[in-house]
């Protein structure tokens, strides 16, 4: 099959799911009511969902049929990060990576929150103040900010990402000021309610390059 006809046959399949309003557990059309739908070849269409369950977007079951899974884990993301922590140039690119899909999906972040999620983000800035808690409210708040980006494939990519390395983010976060660095997240909030986007995606960027991990 042709590359970009197989990548319209994978979008085509994605529609379907969000026409169907297919979640985690559901099962999808059978490859036969696919192929009529999509007015293509089953061997087509058996093509593309090999490569969504190797991406683990789907599972299939013998004799029950394709479902949807759980986005907890992208096989994909694993073996990049595999190969990525060889060296230290390697674990020089995560962190790189890392901060580029932060701020990207924090610019999507900026235009989907509403108070509620700013006032909470407040909250985990307050309280990493104190070192004894700055470890995990630190992620906790960078995680909030991924996750109001509403995107649930940067959410994985991110937190996989993190958690790969997440024991040297930890010592890391560990040897700076507690205060200063939840200052800084202040001056994310403060841009936020003044609704500046601009100016928050840039406290950000600054942010994560002085971040340790």
């Amino acid at each position: 099959m042709q590359s970009k006809r197989y990548l319209e046959i994978i979008t085509q399949i994605q529609g379907i799911i969000e026409a169907d309003q297919l979640s985690e557990g559901d099962r999808l059309p059978s490859e036969r009511e696919l192929s009529e739908r999509l007015g293509v070849a089953r061997s087509s269409v058996r093509e593309a969902l090999r490569a969504l369950e190797l991406l683990e977007f789907i599972e299939t079951r013998r004799g029950e049929g394709t479902f949807m899974k759980s986005a907890n884990s992208y096989r994909l993301v694993e073996l990049l990060l595999s190969f990525l922590l060889k060296n230290e140039k390697a674990k020089q690119d995560l962190s790189e990576t890392r901060r580029i899909v932060e701020i990207e999906a924090f610019k999507l972040a900026c235009e989907r929150m509403g108070q509620e999620q700013i006032e909470r983000l407040s909250q985990l800035a307050e309280s990493s103040e104190q070192r004894e808690r700055m470890p995990s409210d630190d992620y906790a708040f960078h995680k909030e900010l991924v996750m109001n980006s509403q995107n649930r494939l940067l959410t994985n990519i991110w937190d996989s990402l993190v958690q790969y390395n997440k024991a040297a983010m930890t010592r890391a976060v560990q040897s700076i000021d507690p205060v200063k660095h939840s200052a800084e997240h202040k001056q994310i909030i403060h841009a936020l309610v003044k609704e500046d986007h601009g100016l928050a995606v840039n406290i950000l960027k600054k942010h994560l390059k002085k971040s340790p991990f």
